[in-house]
């Protein structure tokens, strides 16, 4: 018999990695060309919503498709996921993001060392997020705040378009919808703080950075100890949406057992 839990947490780290594959991805081409030549902020956006529709839609089948920890936590505080699968499922996300991250530190290795030799914050931005994507002026409060919004839009709607009372997109088309909020999120709630809005995509990829040359990936561009901004916000931010969903949609919404039945087509005779 196929072990199902296994499989659960083996999509739940093939998810996470076709993200990151996607996300860093990404980034690393458009960092390392010359003047914009192989993207901007909008390709980045576009790419990091499609990689978390791809992600989703290679692990719906089997886990639900969280790839994302403030995803998993809120499923289990608002919605009856099992507490005892929350930590395995975050560590199969976490592993699928560093190793993620380890494929795009060797495919653009040489691209990184032309453009930054000592690995520094510059390319650094690849990886892991920073306060004002690395320029000065944004401080950690409003890149904490940033991060506990954007997880909380994210989470909110997940829980929109996954509560069957709420007349949901089919769910073939689910993971769709979900990489359209990442490309929204991207671009309305980018600036402060790069919109990890998931901890397993900001460490792992921070973590692989570190090990691999990048000395001051725990940190941001002014010395601060930041590592840790991204998996707490975007979690606090998860529950906040889960929440506010909670509160204001589905209490409204009637149960599940009270929805009519779907309508069933008769079967058509040979001919």
């Amino acid at each position: 018999m196929r072990n199902s839990y296994l499989g659960e947490l083996c999509s739940e780290f093939a998810g996470t990695m076709i993200l990151i594959l996607f996300g860093c991805g990404v980034v690393a081409q458009v960092v390392t060309a010359p003047d914009g030549s192989l993207g901007d902020h909008d390709s980045i956006a576009w790419a990091w919503g499609i990689g978390v529709m791809m992600g989703v839609y290679v692990a719906a089948r089997l886990s639900g498709g969280h790839i994302n920890p403030a995803v998993t936590i809120a499923f289990a505080v608002f919605k009856g996921f099992p507490w005892r699968k929350v930590m395995p499922y975050i560590a199969a996300q976490f592993l699928g993001a560093f190793v993620a991250a380890l494929i795009v530190r060797v495919g653009y290795a040489d691209l990184l060392r032309k453009v930054d030799p000592e690995h520094t914050i510059a390319t650094q931005l690849v990886f892991s997020t920073l306060p004002g994507n690395g320029v000065d002026g944004v401080g950690i409060p409003t890149a904490f705040l940033d991060q506990v919004i954007g997880t909380a839009i994210l989470v909110f709607v997940v829980f929109a378009i996954t509560t069957a009372a709420n007349n949901p997109p089919l769910s073939n088309l689910g993971p769709v919808v979900v990489g359209l909020i990442v490309v929204g999120i991207g671009m309305a709630w980018g600036a402060n703080a790069g919109y990890a809005i998931n901890p397993a995509r900001d460490l792992g990829p921070r973590l692989a950075s570190l090990i691999t040359g990048y000395e001051t990936a725990l940190y941001d561009q002014n010395g601060q100890l930041y590592f840790w901004l991204p998996i707490v916000a975007p979690i606090i931010g998860g529950l906040v949406g889960g929440g506010l969903f909670i509160l204001l949609i589905e209490r409204f919404l009637p149960k599940e057992e009270e929805l009519p039945a779907p309508a069933v087509s008769e079967p058509r005779p040979n001919v």
